[in-house]
C-alpha cells in the first residue's frame, strides 16, 4: 500500500478491500445456509448485525454534521474518513431486507392475533405496525442517505477548489440535519431494538443507542487513522495530536454511554414498576447476568480506568487494542439488547451469530476502503487543513 503525499491519494490500496470482499461474501453464504437451516435464529443474528454496522455509519454522520456545526479545526484531517463512512448508509438499506422478511419472527406486534388479544398492544397499534414500521424505515434512510450524498458532493468540490459557499453550504445541511438525525436515529433504535419487547419502554434509549453509535464510529476512525499512519506520505497529516484527540472522544463518550445507561437503569430502578423492571429482570437471570457484567466492566470501568493517562492515548499501539475491544463490546451490547427477548435463560452464541457480523461488515470496509480510496484521503481544498496538521494539544 502506497501513497502520494501531495494529493492525498491512495496509489495502491492494496489488499484490504480485496480480503474484506471474500470474507464478506462468504460471510453472507454461511449467513443463507443459516437462514435455510434455522431461519428464527438467523433474524435474530441478521438484526443484530444489521443495527450494529447502521449505528457506526450513523455515528460518521454525527461527526461530519458536528465538524461543520462547530468549525473544529483539528478533525479536519479525519474529517474524510468519517465522510466515507456514512456513505455507507444507502446501501445498508438493502441489508434491512432481510429484516423485513423476518418481521413475523422477530417482533409480536406484527401478529394480529396477538394484538388483538393484548390491550397494552393495541393501545399502541397505530405506530407498532408493519406498514408503518416499513415506512418509517424507508424514511429513515432516504433521510441519512440524503444528507450523507449532499455533504459529500460539496466536500468533494471543495477539494477541485475552495470557494467560502462551500463551508456555509456544509454548515447549513448540517444545521438541519442535526435536527433530522436527532428525530430519526431515537425512532429507529425504537423501531428497531426496543420494540422486540413492545410493553417495554425507555424514553431515553434513543440517546443510549447514539452514544455507542458515535463512539464506535469513532473507534473505525480510529483504527483507519492508525492503519493509514504507518505510510511515510501521511506521517506529517496523522500525528500523535489528532490521536491523542480521539482518543479523548473515546473517553468523553465511554463516559457518556455509561452516564446514559445508568441513568436508564437507575430510574427504572427507583421507580419498580413492574412493565419496566421486567426488561432488566430478564438481563439478570443465569447466564445473562455475566453477560450484563461484561458490559459494565468492558464497556465502562477498563475503558474510563484506562484512557484517562495521557500517555495512553498517545500509545499507538494501545490505541489499536481499544479500536478492536470497543467493537467487541459494541457487539456485546447489541447482542445484550436483542437476544434476551427470544432466549431468556441464557446465551446462545454459535457460528450463526458470527457470520452475519463477518458478512455485513466485510462488505461495510469493502465498500469503505474502495471509497476512500477512490478520493483524497483528506480534505485537500479545505482552508483549514494546514492548520489541522499542525495542530498540538496544549
Amino acid at each position: 500500500m502506497t501513497a502520494d503525499s501531495k494529493t492525498y491519494r491512495l496509489v495502491d490500496k492494496g489488499r484490504l478491500g480485496i480480503v474484506a470482499l471474500v470474507i464478506g461474501v462468504l460471510g453472507l453464504a454461511a449467513s443463507a445456509m443459516g437462514w435455510i437451516s434455522e431461519p428464527e435464529r438467523f433474524y435474530r443474528a441478521f438484526l443484530t448485525a444489521f443495527a450494529f454496522w447502521t449505528s457506526v455509519a450513523l455515528g460518521g454522520l454525527f461527526f461530519t454534521m458536528m465538524h461543520h456545526l462547530t468549525g473544529a479545526r483539528w478533525s479536519v484531517v479525519v474529517r474524510r474518513i468519517f465522510e466515507n463512512l456514512m456513505l455507507q448508509l444507502p446501501w445498508l438499506f438493502l441489508a434491512f431486507i432481510p429484516v423485513y422478511f423476518g418481521i413475523h419472527d422477530l417482533y409480536h406486534w406484527s401478529h394480529e392475533e396477538v394484538v388483538a388479544a393484548d390491550h397494552v398492544l393495541q393501545g399502541k397499534a397505530a405506530f407498532l405496525n408493519v406498514g408503518f414500521f416499513t415506512t418509517r424505515t424507508i424514511a429513515y434512510f432516504a433521510i441519512w442517505s440524503l444528507l450523507a450524498v449532499l455533504l459529500y458532493r460539496v466536500s468533494r468540490q471543495q477539494d477541485e477548489g475552495h470557494r467560502p459557499e462551500h463551508l456555509k453550504r456544509m454548515r447549513k445541511l448540517s444545521a438541519i440535519g442535526m435536527l433530522l438525525f436527532a428525530a430519526t436515529i431515537t425512532l429507529a433504535g425504537w423501531d428497531w431494538l426496543m420494540s422486540l419487547e413492545p410493553h417495554w419502554f425507555s424514553t431515553v434509549f434513543g440517546v443510549y443507542i447514539f452514544s455507542g453509535s458515535f463512539l464506535n464510529a469513532v473507534a473505525v476512525v480510529t483504527g483507519v487513522f492508525l492503519y493509514l499512519g504507518r505510510l511515510e506520505a501521511f506521517k506529517k497529516t496523522f500525528t500523535l495530536e489528532h490521536l491523542h484527540d480521539l482518543g479523548k472522544l473515546m473517553l468523553a463518550f465511554t463516559i457518556f454511554w455509561s452516564y446514559i445507561a445508568f441513568a436508564q437503569y437507575f430510574l427504572i430502578w427507583y421507580g419498580n414498576l413492574p412493565e419496566e423492571t421486567v426488561w432488566y429482570t430478564a438481563r439478570w437471570v443465569g447466564s445473562w447476568k455475566v453477560i450484563s457484567l461484561v458490559l459494565f466492566f468492558g464497556h465502562f470501568v477498563l475503558p474510563f480506568t484506562v484512557l484517562l493517562f495521557r500517555n495512553v492515548k498517545r500509545s499507538r499501539s494501545l490505541m489499536w487494542f481499544f479500536v478492536v475491544w470497543f467493537l467487541l463490546m459494541h457487539w456485546v451490547d447489541y447482542y445484550w439488547l436483542v437476544y434476551p427477548t427470544f432466549t431468556e435463560h441464557g446465551t446462545s452464541i454459535g457460528w450463526l451469530e458470527i457470520v452475519p457480523m463477518l458478512g455485513l461488515g466485510g462488505m461495510f470496509v469493502w465498500y469503505f476502503w474502495r471509497r476512500l480510496g477512490s478520493a483524497p484521503v483528506v480534505p485537500a481544498g479545505d482552508p483549514e487543513l494546514q492548520n489541522s496538521m499542525n495542530f498540538v494539544n496544549s
